[in-house]
């Protein structure tokens, strides 16, 4: 390793051949570090998972980076980033399209009810097909909270489906074509929910029980934003009662989940947080993350940051 170049490190699992050809022989890139290591770096790219405290920046004296796979910085300490003149950028762009494929995908699977439909011919019961509604997105209502750019997205998807196009976003109105201020109107008028909004103290647990008292009967659920923005418990509630025909998560709080009831509900799909990380989402977030730590090393603002 030169002691020339700069020391970036990876915290949690990132594939070397995924930021080679951004940090190039600028800097000597550790993709398993020591406390040694970490002694000596000057930036980080960091997975979703990766806890970046104040103590771990103790650790880490001379960082100037940090570059976060994703936009979401809930375990990332700001403050304290800032404090010590840390850049902590974000790599907002590289995944929006597959977030918002994952969040169709989870709502076909629901609507048309591909999981119970598939035990009925797996396991002989095509006699009782009748029995199973399946439902549409054509003429459907889609409720988005979070109108960002995965959520705006979400929206060009569904109307290519034919659906009408709700949004709520509680820090930015959307456009007034399809916003809904009213967060309660959007829960009663909308066959499907999806969740976009940033987990916030405000945003925590957005979806509750009094949220699901207004949600529209039969409606489907879907949450690939942040595992903290619904109450599982409440949500189940709503399956078990018929208010929520179906729930699709991709995101938990914390991450991995302890095993909650509502994972072995029939009308429930999960992901292990997964929907933004396709093969090509995966490779532009990681290019994304390695240039945003070349950028800064080098002097020059990096394209997103959090602080």
């Amino acid at each position: 390793m030169a002691a020339d170049r700069p020391v970036v490190v990876a915290l949690g699992q990132v594939d070397p051949a995924l930021v080679a050809g951004v940090l190039g022989d600028a800097v000597s890139f550790v993709a398993d570090p020591g406390p040694g290591d970490l002694a000596v770096a000057a930036g980080a790219i960091a997975r979703a998972d990766a806890v970046v405290d104040a103590a771990f920046l103790d650790r880490a004296p001379g960082l100037r980076v940090v570059a976060r796979t994703g936009v979401g910085v809930d375990l990332v300490d700001l403050e304290a980033a800032s404090v010590r003149g840390i850049t902590v950028v974000v790599t907002p762009g590289s995944g929006t399209r597959a977030v918002a494929e994952g969040v169709l995908a989870m709502a076909l699977h629901l609507v048309k009810r591909l999981g119970p439909l598939t035990g009925l011919v797996r396991h002989g019961g095509w006699a009782e097909r009748s029995r199973i509604s399946v439902g549409d997105l054509d003429g459907a209502t889609i409720g988005i909270v979070g109108y960002g750019r995965i959520g705006r997205r979400v929206g060009e998807l569904a109307g290519a489906f034919g659906m009408r196009v709700l949004a709520h976003d509680p820090s930015s109105p959307p456009p007034p074509e399809v916003g809904c201020p009213d967060l309660g109107a959007l829960a009663e008028a909308s066959d499907v929910v999806t969740l976009h909004a940033p987990l916030t103290d405000q945003t925590r647990h957005l979806v509750g029980e009094a949220f699901l008292a207004r949600v529209r009967p039969g409606a489907v659920l879907v949450n690939c934003g942040r595992g903290g923005l619904l109450d599982l418990d409440a949500v189940l509630a709503a399956l078990r009662a018929g208010r929520l025909a179906g729930v699709g998560l991709d995101v938990f709080d914390p991450e991995p989940p302890p095993h909650h009831p509502l994972f072995d509900h029939t009308d429930v799909v999960l992901t292990p947080h997964l929907m933004g990380l396709t093969r090509r989402a995966t490779a532009a977030t990681f290019a994304d993350a390695a240039q945003g730590v070349v950028d800064v090393l080098a002097g020059r603002r990096p394209a997103a940051v959090a602080n």
